[in-house]
Order: structure tokens, then C-alpha cells, then sequence
């Protein structure tokens, strides 16, 4: 009887859900399928539930119903469970309570991936690469939520923490502790006449914190000034207007919208005079900066406002908006595109049409099209983010460095490196070609566990032989194709040398120095903020670039 009464209130969400769609204006014209297909989806969940031969979990049921509905559509566009919803709205205060450390959540174990200087973790005494495999007695290995949240709660509570590392097991306790999360960690000069600041996401306090960052660097003598979006995945599309709005006058279109729906349909003008009005600019950006990020440099770009230095953004122009659902749970939608104030889209990849694979399609570079910024007239393009005025090979994110990426191989050689060296200054550590040959050995040493496309792709077509049972007639073929492969992948790794070592070498700065260090190391080494400075000096240069 109690699984009936359960079923039973499952089975008004759908209704519920059902009277909301209904009464929205933007379905108007399709009243009659969503009802049909809602009355159909709910009998059959209840049919599922009643009769089938083993006992079902709704919510399990529910669960896999709400991630196929959504698994033709963008990653954007997702369901938030209460705790994803105020993850959110940490983001963007920037400001939670916990233990001050970056982790990472994943197959079951919890990984310190930077601990934040003089927080909770730091003090404990915590590095990046240790495993916690134990918050207050409960096990990482058999918690079936999100373990990461066990890290979090009461400002001034106690925690003990079981971790591993190099093999070693240990414990420490920690007392959690409220921690802000600055959208700007890191200004300071980078020569006598030019600022240098980190704008590392677009939170609630993102314009203010770079307006108050630039205003100091002035007082220290700052006439030009490099901003650092490196790496900035956005935030808040208002806060994006605003940094924007502080180097480009009132007035001035942004960015617009554009949507099927026709209340999305919407321009964002600048609304305050230009706080460094005239001031040189020099924006760094690179593969993973996205969103407001791009809204930022291409609004800078398009105004012929600043130098744009780095490699390609990331090329997400797409706006979601998160929208409540029963019981504290949201969906966050895909409702528009964004377009830079030249006319520019700059989504990169193309989720309504797949290719046989079912991957979304990305622009090709051909296909790309021309237009003019506002005041020069020079030509910039759209259909895969904002390309850099000047492009480095340093700052670029090829397949080979993705995918190493994805599998932690630089994360974990760095992790490796820090106990096997010993440095007391910033200046000593200086990655070798001999160092990067290491690397290169260490992968080799692993198998290669990176997976490239084209292995994935690989991958599935031997098992669909093998489940045609064809298996037998290709394998030495097959077996043949990976070790091509992996001698493919070992040439790609070596000849993306520039971009491997200096992501190397930032994460092995801030392992022994942290993020401040690693911004005072670039400050002084990085290729990117080098060639800023260079261009910022070289005043014939700077408007040659611009006009």
C-alpha cells in the first residue's frame, strides 16, 4: 500500500508539471501535442510503476525519463536538484562555508585539487593529489550522493578527514570556515606604468572587485592595464555588460539576444559613463574562456577598444536561465543566442545537428563568416569564439591537450614532480625540454591512458563487431590501428610542446607557491602576459593592431 501512496504523489509532479506548460504563452501553439504527450508520459509511468515484474524506484525512473528528454539538447540546458540549486547560488554570491579547497568529485572519490592559502585545508596541512577517502567516519567508496557536500556546513563545526597520499594513509580535522571566493584573486603591477589583474569569474562581484583593482593600480602608477580572463568559464551575462561598461562609454550595445521566444529577444546597452576612459587594454584569453568572458573581449574587440592576445575562446554563445520547479528543484534552459556588438555568434558547436556519431557538429573554419567592428572597420569572424588579435601557441587547448587534461595526466605528473623537487623561490623552477622529456616517458610508462576521438570512435566500432561477432576477422587489424595510434598520440604530445610546458609549469607553481605565486611567476615568465606588455609599450604597435 505504501508503494501505491508513493507512486501516487510521483505521479503529480507530471500533472503539475503538465498545468504549468500550459498556461505558458510561448507554447501557445502547441497546446494540444504537450497535453497529448504529458497524458501519455504519465499513464505509462504509472504503468511501469504498478506492473512491472521486479520492484522500480520512481525517483530512479524519473531521474533517467528527465536526462533522455535533455540528452538531444545542449549541455547547458539541465536539471538542478536542491543541493545543485544552491551550489548555484554560492556561485554566484561567492561566498559558502567549508574547508577553503578546490576537489574534485568523481568515480566514487574526492580529490584536493588546491587548497586555498591560510583556509582550513591549507592549515591542516592538506596539498593537491590527496585522495580523502573518509569524512567523519563515513566512507567515500560506498556514499551513493555527492560526497563533496560532507565537506560543507556550520561555520566552526569539526570534520575528520581520512586521506591517502603516495600511498600513505592519514588523518586530520578541521574546523570549517566561511570562505570567499574573490572574481578577482590577483592585481598587481606588471611593470611601472601597467597593471596586471585576474578576473577569474563573473560572480555578483565581478565589476566591482576589477573597477576597485584598476582604481589602486592607478594610485601605484598604472596607465595601461592587462585583464586576464584566461580561463574564466562566465557568470552572470549582467556583470559581463558591466565589466564591459568600464572601458566602453554609456550607450553602447553589449551584446543582444536572439530566440525563438520572443520575450528573450533583448539588447544590453552600457548605462554608465567609461570609468578608464582611454586607458590601453590588453585582454588575454584562451580555450576555456567562455561565456561572459566572451562577451567581454568581443565587446572590447568589436569596439577596437583593446588587443586581444592568446588563443581562440571557447565559443559557448548560448544563454540559459534557470527556471523553478516543485520542491526547490530548477531547470536550467538554453533560451538564446548571444551575438557581439559587430553581429557576431561565436557558438562554436552546432547541438541540433550530430554528425553519425550523435557529437554536435562544429563550425568549420570555412564557413565562418566576416564582419566589421564598430569603429575601424576591421574584419573579425564568428562560428567558434573570439579569435585573438595576436595568437600564441602557448596559450592554445589542442585535442591532445584536452584529452590529457580530461584524464588528469598533468594534474598528476605535477603531483609527482612536487614530491621528487624541492624549490624555495618562485625564480628556481623553470620547466627544462629535459623535464618535459620526463613527461613524455611518465605518459608513455602509463599506456597513453588518454582517449583521443578517435579512439572512442574506434573503440565503438570494434564492439559493435564484436557483439556481430566479427571480432575474430579484425582484431589484427584493430590491434594494429591502437598501436598506430599511440605512436600518433606520443608525436602529438611532442609536438605541442609549447602549450603542454606552460601548463606544466603554472600547475607545478602552484603547488609549491599557490595561485598567488603562480600569478607573480607569469607575471614575470608567462608568454601571454610578455607579448601584453610588450604590445602596451609599443604604443606605434598597440594602434597599428586596433586601426
Amino acid at each position: 500500500m505504501s508503494k501505491k501512496i508513493n507512486i501516487k504523489r510521483q505521479i503529480l509532479l507530471p500533472i503539475a508539471a503538465a498545468g504549468l506548460l500550459l498556461s505558458t504563452a510561448s507554447f501557445q501553439n502547441d497546446f494540444f501535442e504537450i497535453a497529448k504527450q504529458i497524458e501519455i508520459f504519465t499513464e505509462m509511468y504509472k504503468q511501469l510503476n504498478m506492473n512491472y515484474v521486479d520492484d522500480t524506484n520512481p525517483a530512479d525512473l524519473m531521474d533517467n525519463a528527465i536526462e533522455g528528454m535533455m540528452e538531444g539538447l545542449d549541455p547547458y540546458t539541465v536539471y538542478w536538484t536542491e543541493q545543485e540549486v544552491e551550489k548555484s547560488k554560492i556561485n554566484r554570491r561567492g561566498s559558502y562555508t567549508g574547508i577553503g579547497a578546490n576537489v574534485r568529485t568523481f568515480d566514487n572519490k574526492i580529490t584536493i585539487i588546491e587548497p586555498w592559502k591560510d583556509y582550513p585545508a591549507d592549515k591542516a596541512g592538506l596539498k593537491a593529489g590527496d585522495e580523502i577517502i573518509e569524512i567523519d567516519g563515513v566512507k567515500i567508496a560506498d556514499y551513493k550522493e555527492n560526497a563533496g557536500d560532507l565537506l560543507q556546513g556550520s561555520e566552526g563545526t569539526e570534520l575528520t578527514l581520512k586521506y591517502t597520499r603516495q600511498g600513505k594513509t592519514s588523518t586530520a580535522t578541521l574546523k570549517r570556515e566561511g570562505v570567499e571566493v574573490k572574481a578577482v584573486p590577483f592585481y598587481e603591477m606588471a611593470t611601472p606604468d601597467i597593471g596586471y589583474l585576474v578576473l577569474s569569474k563573473f560572480n555578483e562581484k565581478a565589476s566591482r572587485e576589477t573597477k576597485a583593482a584598476i582604481k589602486e593600480l592607478q594610485e601605484k602608477g598604472a596607465k595601461k592595464v592587462i585583464l586576464d580572463l584566461r580561463g574564466n568559464p562566465g557568470g552572470l551575462l549582467s556583470e559581463a555588460v558591466n565589466v564591459s561598461n568600464l572601458f566602453i562609454p554609456k550607450g553602447k550595445l553589449i551584446t543582444s539576444t536572439q530566440s525563438v521566444v520572443a520575450k528573450y529577444n533583448k539588447t544590453y546597452l552600457t548605462k554608465r559613463s567609461e570609468e578608464f576612459e582611454g586607458m590601453p587594454v590588453a585582454v588575454l584569453i584562451n580555450g576555456r574562456s567562455a561565456s561572459a568572458s566572451e562577451i567581454v573581449s568581443g565587446s572590447i574587440q568589436d569596439y577596437d577598444r583593446g588587443v586581444i592576445i592568446g588563443a581562440r575562446s571557447f565559443g559557448k554563445g548560448l544563454v540559459q536561465r534557470p527556471k523553478p520547479l516543485s520542491y526547490g528543484t530548477q531547470v536550467k534552459i538554453t533560451i538564446s543566442r548571444y551575438y557581439t556588438p559587430s553581429g557576431r555568434c561565436i557558438q562554436a558547436l552546432d547541438y541540433w545537428n550530430r554528425d553519425e556519431n550523435g557529437d554536435a557538429v562544429r563550425t568549420k573554419k570555412e564557413d565562418y563568416k566576416a564582419f566589421k567592428t564598430v569603429n575601424s572597420g576591421r574584419t573579425v569572424y564568428d562560428g567558434g569564439g573570439v579569435e585573438p588579435d595576436i595568437s600564441l601557441e602557448t596559450a592554445a587547448y589542442s585535442p591532445i591537450t584536452t584529452a590529457l587534461l580530461k584524464e588528469n595526466s598533468i594534474f598528476d605528473y605535477a603531483t609527482d614532480y612536487y614530491y621528487k623537487h624541492q624549490y624555495n623561490s618562485i625564480d628556481e623552477i623553470q620547466f627544462t625540454d629535459a623535464d618535459f622529456q620526463d613527461f613524455v616517458s611518465w605518459i608513455e610508462k602509463r599506456g597513453f591512458e588518454f582517449e583521443t576521438v578517435t579512439e572512442s570512435a574506434f573503440a565503438k566500432a570494434y564492439q559493435s563487431a564484436t557483439n556481430e561477432e566479427l571480432d575474430d576477422d579484425i582484431k589484427t587489424s584493430y590491434d594494429t590501428m591502437l598501436e598506430a595510434i599511440k605512436k600518433a598520440k606520443k608525436k602529438e604530445v611532442i609536438d605541442k610542446k609549447a602549450e603542454l610546458k606552460s601548463l606544466l609549469t603554472d600547475e607545478i607553481v602552484k603547488r609549491y607557491f599557490y595561485k598567488e605565486g603562480l600569478y607573480n611567476y607569469q607575471i614575470k615568465y608567462n608568454p601571454e602576459i610578455r607579448t601584453a606588455i610588450e604590445v602596451l609599450n609599443d604604443e606605434g604597435k598597440y594602434n597599428r593592431i586596433l586601426k
